[in-house]
């Protein structure tokens, strides 16, 4: 069967396409993209040495990738429209691929940042492409478990990560972080390329300059406004000029949207209020998230004095838990649907953030390492569960913008998470110490994690009472009439 008679098949189920190896090609390329973003960060002490350079510096290595992902991830529902599944994916692994080689031959820290920015390009292309690709291959009662898979990989990464980069850099140095990656993206680009299928529909809408200039200055101010204000002060003007100019391009951005006849991001997917619902609930999620999975290696290493290497390893097992629990969840959801997951995953979420409000300098790590397999076994009932009632509910022309939609603002999320707790925490141990001269700096830093994980876990009941209203949804009329036909 040739990409056109593909394409033009009516059926988003595809019978005659082979899902197995579609599938496969999109799990090794997720893991490998995943696993690299979550190596670096405990290399940062090794390059800040190496090249020079001061902690704002070496930041951009984390700002700049979030950036261009923030960035190119809103056009990617354009891009699936004008290139095939083969073309978007194979692009996205071949740029990761690229980045991965500069970075690890990088003999200046410039040229590092230039390959992380390759990486990302990559990256922002892969995770909407995967996500579109397994909406349209599988019809929405075999979807759960689809995810679920997906959700495996997407969370093994981070569970090994730290663990495996501060192995690599005790045994070797920062570099072989990038070049042990290179021979599994080069595999992940010639298996793609041997049995990765043309699924998506290519209808080459026009291309509206204004409208990505707009969500360029938008998002990329936003992401980089709160990435800047979690480093340092909210106040700073950057800070303060880069979320208005992003704020004012992004409401003109939506507007733009409303009103040409071909959007790059359709937003009428929130017509959909199950869509709606659990977009919003990700997005106060992933805040939420972001409160525990920032602070805690800081309370690791700072508090109960935790190398980086021991830090990583406590935090492994909540991993790996995490990624085995999502295609059971996955499961589960295909066939008892999402809200017997969804509240009582939120319901175990909020119970670790708020027994996490009692952490001190006595903690165990035992104990850290429970409240982290709590955590995260919640986080595994919600994520994939919810994000797939929502697109769901979506018709098939509407995939790939619901699932920009769903990456853009999570990328989001996690810059405002991320600003938001670490400014939390700072205000309180400034405060806590101002009141207690005489405590240790590790008693400050607890209680301003205590602040912190405070406001996380009321954030968080707001993702709870919005979870008591997710309930699993027909397949659109649109899809219904594709799949008899």
């Amino acid at each position: 069967m040739n990409a056109s008679t593909e394409v033009a098949g009516a059926s988003p189920a595809l019978v005659d396409v082979k899902r197995g190896p579609i599938v496969a090609a999109l799990i090794i390329g997720a893991f490998v993209a995943i696993l690299n973003e979550t190596l670096l960060n405990i290399a940062f002490p090794d390059l800040m040495t190496e090249f020079s350079i001061a902690p704002a510096t070496i930041q951009w290595l984390s700002t700049a990738y979030m950036l261009v992902i923030g960035i190119l991830v809103p056009v990617t529902a354009l891009l699936q429209q004008w290139f095939t599944t083969r073309q978007m994916f194979l692009t996205a692994m071949i740029l990761f691929l690229a980045g991965t080689i500069v970075c690890g031959a990088a003999p200046a820290f410039g040229v590092l940042l230039v390959g992380r920015v390759v990486q990302a390009l990559g990256t922002g292309l892969l995770l909407p492409v995967m996500m579109n690709t397994i909406l349209v291959i599988f019809p929405p009662e075999k979807r759960g478990g689809a995810m679920g898979m997906i959700g495996l990989v997407i969370m093994f990464g981070p569970a090994i990560g730290p663990t495996l980069a501060g192995l690599i850099i005790d045994q070797l140095n920062w570099r072989w972080l990038f070049f042990l990656v290179v021979p599994l993206a080069a595999f992940s680009v010639i298996f793609a390329a041997a049995f990765l299928r043309n699924v998506s529909d290519i209808t080459k809408p026009k291309v509206d300059i204004l409208s990505i200039l707009l969500s360029t200055a938008g998002f990329g101010g936003i992401v980089y406004g709160f990435s800047k204000a979690g480093e340092g002060s909210w106040s700073a003007p950057e800070v303060v000029w880069t979320i208005t100019v992003g704020g004012i391009a992004l409401a003109l951005f939506i507007i733009r949207q409303l009103l040409v006849r071909e959007p790059i991001l359709d937003l009428r997917a929130f017509r959909f209020p199950m869509f709606s619902l659990v977009t919003v609930m990700m997005l106060v999620l992933m805040m939420t998230l972001f409160s525990t999975m920032i602070l805690l290696p800081l309370f690791l290493q700072t508090a109960l004095l935790m190398t980086a290497f021991s830090a990583g390893l406590t935090l492994m097992p909540g991993g790996i838990i995490n990624g085995v629990m999502a295609p059971i969840s996955g499961k589960l959801f295909d066939k008892y649907g999402p809200r017997v997951l969804v509240v009582p995953g939120l319901i175990l979420v909020l119970l670790a953030v708020w027994l996490f409000t009692y952490i001190s300098v006595d903690t165990s790590a035992g104990y850290v390492v429970a409240l982290h397999i709590i955590l995260l076994v919640g986080i595994s009932l919600v994520m994939m569960p919810a994000q797939t009632t929502g697109l769901n509910q979506l018709p098939r022309s509407l995939y790939p913008h619901g699932t920009a939609i769903l990456n853009t603002l999570q990328q989001v999320a996690g810059a405002i998470g991320t600003a938001l707790f670490i400014s939390i925490m700072s205000s309180g141990t400034k405060d806590f110490m101002a009141e207690k001269p005489n405590a240790t700096p590790a008693e400050g830093l607890v209680a301003g994690l205590h602040d912190a994980f405070v406001i996380g876990f009321a954030i968080g009941c707001v993702a709870l009472v919005l979870g008591f209203f997710i309930k699993r949804v027909q397949a659109p009329k649109e899809e219904s009439k594709q799949e008899v036909a």
